[in-house]
């Protein structure tokens, strides 16, 4: 199973502290917005999500049918598909894709230690 591009999304006090921090580790602005509290920082083809206020804990994000670059993947295993194994698997998902539809959708579940783990396709 192919889970498309890995990121973290850290749940941040000061994104300007933040924001200062991963520069110096390397990392630059690669997306978001300053002003609206969250930025999405990247070294190479590591990416941080920088968001202040917006949820409680980190989270480890996965896109299916994007690379690091976001760009769409022409051939990638749909989120519905990914759903289907780890229903199998016995995995409990805390909110699921509808089965039904087709194009962005998302699922999310914990990791044994309480992490949420985001499949979030957008394409």
């Amino acid at each position: 199973m192919h889970l498309g591009a890995f990121s973290v999304s850290l749940a941040v006090k000061d994104i300007h502290a933040s924001k200062k921090f991963y520069e110096a580790l390397g990392f630059s602005v690669y997306a978001g917005q300053l002003e609206r509290n969250y930025l999405i920082m990247k070294n190479g083809n590591a990416l941080v999500g920088l968001f202040q206020g917006m949820f409680e804990k980190n989270i480890l994000t996965f896109n299916p049918g994007w690379d690091e670059n976001a760009s769409a993947l022409e051939n990638f295993e749909d989120i519905r598909e990914i759903q289907k194994k780890l229903k199998a698997a016995g995995l409990n998902l805390q909110s699921e894709a509808d089965e039904t539809t087709t194009g962005p959708a998302s699922v999310i579940l914990i990791d044994p230690d309480g992490n949420p783990v985001l499949l979030d396709q957008h394409v």
